[in-house]
């Protein structure tokens, strides 16, 4: 089970083994605390904690199966166990087949094959959470959950668009820049690309906008120059690019619907462009012209394959080039 199924229907009662799989940090942490609400429910309670590393089966086994004086049940936690578990997987096994009936044991492990035998026994008589790094749909999706869940804000779907683009894809960032626009936003029910704009990224993201303006008004020299900026000041490439993807993806969206005989400024509208955009959108394509425009899929697609170790050439060059070759200018 995915943690974000976990987290929307959590048990009554924990089960008695739970393996966290995974590198989102963050779906870890809301999981963990999650069983803690309901595992110890009393405020005074708290579990105990190990490192894997520092740790041996038999500790840990005594500590689950030792009856509490004080609370109804014993809850360990092992903190970075990949180690652990591999040192220890026989005796995890006969544990997890018996665990202790008022024990409560969470391993935090960065993979656990679903071949092993230990992965069956805790799928079939505990829990295997997978907090894995979520993509495409599932993370917007998770965004907009977060966003009412945590701060009772909507947040439009061009907005979750562009603060995955500026922030990446880890939920603990995303969910400090809710955070912020929340606050930014104020008693306005709703987060839009505006506050997106203003508030992810700072004089960076505005650069950004700065930089992908002149490269659809024709100015390359103008957006060379903001490029210069944005690299010097220590801006990552993959970041530049995410925000130049986030404006011309639109238009290479656009320019697919178009051929199907959809009007340009209905195209636009479908491809997620706002009304005051379309005027400069649709002279921008008739200025590089339909081959060109054809294109931009393409040339994104190389520019982040390139900045992901698929290119020899230097990451700002790759990003001149796709500003040069967007700007029309090759």
């Amino acid at each position: 089970m995915h943690a974000t199924e976990f987290l929307k229907s959590i048990p009554e009662e924990p089960a008695p083994v739970i393996v966290l799989v995974g590198d989102e940090r963050s779906l870890k942490t809301d999981v963990t605390n999650a069983l803690l609400k309901v595992a110890l429910p009393n405020e005074d309670d708290s579990p105990t904690r190990y490192t894997g590393k520092d740790v041996d089966m038999k500790t840990v086994r005594d500590e689950l199966l030792t009856i509490s004086m004080w609370g109804d049940r014993r809850v360990v936690v092992i903190d970075d166990a990949s180690d652990f578990v591999t040192a220890n997987r026989s005796a995890l096994e006969k544990y997890a087949e018996k665990p202790g009936k008022k024990s409560v044991l969470i391993l935090d492990v960065k993979t656990l094959a679903k071949n092993t035998r230990l992965y069956k026994i805790v799928n079939k008589n505990g829990l295997v959470a997978e907090c894995s790094e979520l993509k495409g749909a599932a993370l917007a999706k998770w965004v907009q959950e977060a966003a009412q869940r945590s701060y009772e804000k909507k947040i439009d779907r061009n907005a979750v668009q562009l603060l995955i683009e500026l922030a990446g894809s880890a939920l603990g960032q995303l969910d400090q820049e809710l955070s912020k626009l929340a606050s930014y936003v104020g008693d306005l029910p709703t987060i839009d690309v505006e506050a997106v704009r203003r508030l992810v990224g700072g004089w960076k993201a505005e650069t950004t906008w700065v930089m992908t303006d002149a490269v659809r008004d024709g100015r390359l020299g103008d957006a060379l120059t903001a490029l210069d900026k944005l690299l010097n000041s220590g801006e990552s490439p993959h970041r530049i690019l995410g925000g130049i993807a986030y404006v011309f993806r639109k238009m290479s969206v656009a320019t697919e619907l178009s051929r199907t005989g959809v009007q340009l400024n209905a195209a636009l509208k479908a491809a997620g462009a706002f009304p005051n955009e379309y005027d400069r959108a649709s002279r921008y394509l008739k200025r590089i012209g339909r081959p060109k425009a054809a294109r931009i899929a393409a040339w994104l697609l190389e520019a982040e394959t390139g900045l992901k170790g698929g290119s020899r050439m230097p990451e700002r060059s790759q990003i001149e080039l796709l500003l040069v070759r967007l700007a029309g200018a090759a």
